[in-house]
């Protein structure tokens, strides 16, 4: 059943040439300017030092966590940890609930779509409003971000606008100053009057207790010095060792996400406000694990390395064509194929490895080095040993295999199958296959008629 949904979102996406539109025009230009940001050379110096930041983090997860709060708190900044999604939305409810908190901004933030943070506090009473002009898009239209980085990257101009004025209730044009002046708007008051400001965060330095934002968008900072509560949502994977590793991952992130060389803002949150200052009276940082931990020490540990920026899934050709709501988790791509199965037990989730070419792509692009193909291969085997990914096509390669052993059935079979296909009888029972490949031309004579006739083959074999 966990297939057949995944395959009919897919069958959906790919039968959508306005979603591929919409996709292929925003990852290009992605990766276009990440190419064009940075020679060869250097790219392969960042992503060197990049990776060797990350995974000095991830492998020291745990002493850099406890040397985190320590330090944190030193400074005035509240710590919880959350063991799971559930302990992580009790948390910031309660202390939303605490300060009688009904009005809440928040910036970007994957973690907090993992949990379903919106949904858990609207059912408390709260009006919980996404600043960040992608998210706002896409929360007016009752839908999920589609892209780490672009959360309406599926959308067009045209459906934007109809959105707003909908929204508006009056005509708003669909160029980029009509468009942004409406959502800044209706954003400001909202930031002036809310209770509470959450965010996520990209890095936490474990030396200086520090929370890292790595944004574009004002609507950051705006979350997180108006209100006079500040939370932020943060996975554990987050957690840098120093200043200097931090320096490491921040020079790659913008380069792969957008081909910036320097992001917008560069914001470090070390304290709530002093007396006498404006900002936040308190600043509390939620450190989740919700399943983080069970990774470590795996074969797919380095995925923990990874730093958000949406690389992976703009040079994906699944994604170009499926978008990232065909995935049906909040990570998409080839990061979500490889990160969601280790994170959610769920047939669902086990499936979305069999989401990718294998062409190797994501591997080569991977600011921080990530082996996404040979983690998409493995993930695959271990979903098909476990019975919970296409069991029917598995049941079929078995029965396959016992019906051509020994090897002489098998030679049979292929005779066979070289004249229904030169009659055009195979191509119509294998139409499901060739719906979306073209079916080579069949041979005059096989290879391995050729290479037993060199004597390259027993014929046993």
């Amino acid at each position: 059943m966990a297939t057949q949904e995944l395959v009919g979102r897919v069958a959906s996406a790919v039968a959508n040439p306005g979603l591929h539109q919409a996709v292929a025009r925003s990852v290009d230009r992605h990766s276009y300017a990440a190419l064009a940001a940075l020679t060869p050379e250097v790219r392969e110096i960042y992503k060197a030092r990049a990776r060797a930041a990350r995974l000095r983090s991830v492998r020291h997860m745990a002493e850099l966590a406890a040397q985190f709060i320590a330090q944190a708190e030193s400074h005035g900044i509240i710590v919880h940890t959350a063991d799971d999604a559930a302990e992580a939305v009790r948390i910031v409810a309660e202390i939303a609930k605490s300060h009688g908190v009904r009005r809440i901004v928040k910036s970007k933030s994957m973690a907090t779509e993992e949990v379903e943070l919106n949904a858990h506090l609207g059912a408390e009473g709260m009006s919980v409003l996404e600043t960040d002009l992608g998210e706002y898009i896409v929360q007016l239209a009752g839908q999920k971000p589609s892209h780490i980085v672009a959360p309406c990257l599926h959308m067009t101009r045209d459906e934007i606008a109809a959105l707003f004025s909908r929204e508006a209730g009056r005509q708003i044009a669909t160029d980029t100053p009509s468009l942004t002046a409406f959502a800044r708007e209706r954003l400001r008051e909202e930031f002036r009057l809310a209770d509470l400001g959450i965010s996520g965060g990209n890095f936490l330095v474990a030396s200086e207790g520090a929370l890292v934002m790595v944004t574009n968008e004002g609507n950051g900072r705006m979350c997180t010095t108006l209100p006079k509560v500040h939370v932020a949502l943060v996975g554990i994977e987050k957690l840098v060792r120093d200043f200097a590793d931090l320096a490491d991952a921040v020079r790659i992130l913008p380069v792969a996400s957008t081909g910036q060389l320097i992001t917008s803002y560069v914001s470090i949150i070390r304290r709530p406000a002093q007396s006498g200052e404006e900002g936040p009276q308190e600043v509390h940082i939620v450190l989740m694990d919700s399943g983080r931990s069970e990774i470590l020490g795996s074969r797919y540990e380095e995925v923990l390395a990874c730093i958000r920026c949406g690389a992976c899934l703009d040079i994906c050709p699944v994604y170009r064509q499926t978008g990232g709501h065909a995935y049906g988790s909040v990570y998409s791509g080839p990061i979500g194929a490889v990160l969601t199965p280790l994170l959610r037990a769920e047939p669902s989730a086990q499936a979305l490895p069999f989401l990718s070419s294998l062409c190797g792509a994501c591997t080569d692009v991977c600011p921080v080095g990530i082996h996404l193909h040979e983690h998409l291969v493995a993930l695959r085997a271990r979903a098909v040993a476990r019975g919970v990914a296409f069991p029917a096509e598995s049941g079929a390669f078995r029965g396959l295999r016992r019906a051509w052993t020994p090897a002489r059935r098998y030679r049979l079979t292929r005779r066979l199958m070289r004249g229904a296909l030169r009659l055009g009888g195979g191509a119509r029972q294998l139409r499901a296959w060739t719906a979306g490949r073209s079916l080579p031309r069949v041979a005059a004579r096989p290879v391995a008629d050729r290479l037993r006739a060199e004597g390259l083959i027993d014929e046993e074999r």
